[in-house]
Parts: C-alpha cells; sequence; structure tokens
C-alpha cells in the first residue's frame, strides 16, 4: 500500500503556497466586508471556483476555454469595480510599521508638522465648538488630496492662522458647508466635498459631517477633525476610526501624535 506522500508530493512550498493563499483571501474579506462589497466578493469566489472546477478537474473544454476568456477579461473589470479597496490595501501594506526601516532606506520621511503649525488649529476649534459652529478640517499626510481640491474646493493657499480658520467656517461664509484641507503647514483649499462613509457602524447621533470626515480617512491616511454644530463636541477620525469628544488637550495630543509633531525639535 502507497503512502499518500508519494502519490500526491506535499512539502513546505506547497504548506506555504495554502498559507498565503489563505492569507490574502481572509483580508480581502475584512476589506470588501468594510466596504459593504461583501456579496459581490462572495460572488467573485464562487465563479473562480467554478471556474476551477470545469477547468482543472471536470477539464470540460468548451465550457472552460468560455471561462478562461470571462477570467482574463473581468480581471481589468476587477480593478476597476474595486479600485478604492485595492488602493487601501495597498497603502495599509505600504504604511505597516514593520516596513518603516525600509521606507526610510528608500529616502521616504515621515511628514512633521510642528507644535506652531497645530495650536491655530486647536484653538480654532475649541473656539467654534463653544460658539456651535460646525466645521470639517482635512489635514494632510502622505497620500495627496489633490482629487479634492481640484474637483470641488477654493483654493486658498495661506498660512495656518485661528482667525481665518474661524472666518471660513462661519456661517455667512460661501464656503463654511464644505471641508478645508491643509497640507504642508498652509490652508490649501476650502468648501471641498469629501466622499461619504457608508459605515453601517458609526453611531446614528453622528451626521453627514462625521461621515464625510471618516470617508476622507478611509480612503486616504488623512486627519479629519470634526466641530458638530448641534452639540458643540470636537471629534476626529483617523485611520477609519473615531476619537469622540475631545478636550483641547485631547486634541491637541492626538494631532501631535498623528502628524509627527513630536518628533520635530
Amino acid at each position: 500500500m502507497h503512502d499518500i506522500t508519494e502519490i500526491i508530493p506535499f512539502g513546505f512550498k506547497d504548506l506555504l503556497d495554502i498559507f498565503l493563499v489563505t492569507v490574502i483571501i481572509y483580508y480581502s474579506y475584512r476589506l470588501m466586508k468594510e466596504s459593504r462589497s461583501i456579496n459581490v466578493f462572495v460572488g467573485v469566489l464562487l465563479f473562480i471556483v467554478i471556474w476551477l472546477v470545469v477547468s482543472q478537474v471536470l477539464e470540460m473544454r468548451l465550457l472552460g476555454s468560455i471561462l478562461d476568456k470571462l477570467v482574463s477579461v473581468g480581471a481589468i473589470g476587477f480593478i476597476v469595480l474595486f479600485q478604492s479597496e485595492i488602493r487601501k490595501f495597498f497603502y495599509n501594506l505600504g504604511a505597516h510599521r514593520r516596513l518603516e526601516p525600509l521606507m526610510k532606506l528608500l529616502g521616504r520621511k515621515r511628514r512633521t508638522t510642528d507644535r506652531g503649525s497645530i495650536l491655530p488649529i486647536v484653538t480654532a476649534c475649541m473656539s467654534m465648538a463653544k460658539d456651535r459652529v460646525g466645521a470639517l478640517i482635512v489635514m494632510e499626510r502622505a497620500i495627496p488630496l489633490d482629487d479634492l481640491v481640484q474637483g470641488s474646493g477654493a483654493v486658498i493657499d495661506a498660512l495656518i492662522n485661528q482667525q481665518l480658520i474661524e472666518n471660513i467656517f462661519y456661517k455667512g461664509s460661501p464656503l463654511h458647508d464644505g471641508a478645508m484641507i491643509i497640507s504642508k503647514k498652509r490652508i490649501r483649499a476650502a468648501g471641498c466635498v469629501l466622499p461619504v462613509s457608508h459605515n453601517m457602524d458609526i453611531p446614528k447621533e453622528l451626521g453627514l459631517r462625521h461621515r464625510a470626515g471618516m470617508g476622507v480617512t478611509e480612503e486616504s491616511d488623512a486627519i479629519a477633525i470634526i466641530v458638530s454644530e448641534e452639540t458643540g463636541r470636537v471629534s476626529v477620525a483617523v485611520n477609519g476610526e473615531f476619537h469622540l469628544r475631545l478636550s483641547f488637550e485631547d486634541l491637541e495630543s492626538i494631532l501631535t501624535r498623528e502628524m509627527g509633531g513630536g518628533n520635530q525639535a
């Protein structure tokens, strides 16, 4: 009686192959679940299984050749359909902490923001919160937000200033409803329209301004500061998560940590 390993050779390489495929499927499942595309993901997975069974197991030539053509064309459609999820996957991969030495070797430096640039933002947010003035401020990090600025925003390109921030979000201002984008220690644009998050886990008491703040952090590494017009509370969305009901010290601490201000001399 033959050993099964003699009939089907199975070694470390095969075990590693199975493990890597499992990891890819698992992380793909998590991404699709977060973006509410899980049904599409399951459908694609079932199609791949049927294609493998028809072409590799049953060796049905005619049907297999048709499915082969669909797979080759469908790969392009898959990229177009899930472009935001694919972009987020590669960003999370590149932003992993264990890859920081490699990024430094390639010359990629972490962007920093000094305390002098953070304090006017924090002070303006707390002042607006006290007066119940709604605001949405997005702080760009590694991923550029050029598409948001060019697509809907009014370019300002001014130094960060508390009075300017408050004037832009004043209820009589034509730009108060949109988002302000801060990049490279400057107020780059205002009145920008942001992508809205469809995450069902967001508390119902949080409005459209919070969903827009969450949406931009889901599609980039930006930080979004939200001042609620209804409650006067200040929140921060970063890495797809909310930090709610922040005090002056809390907001300053989060921005300093996330923007790398603590690394400055």
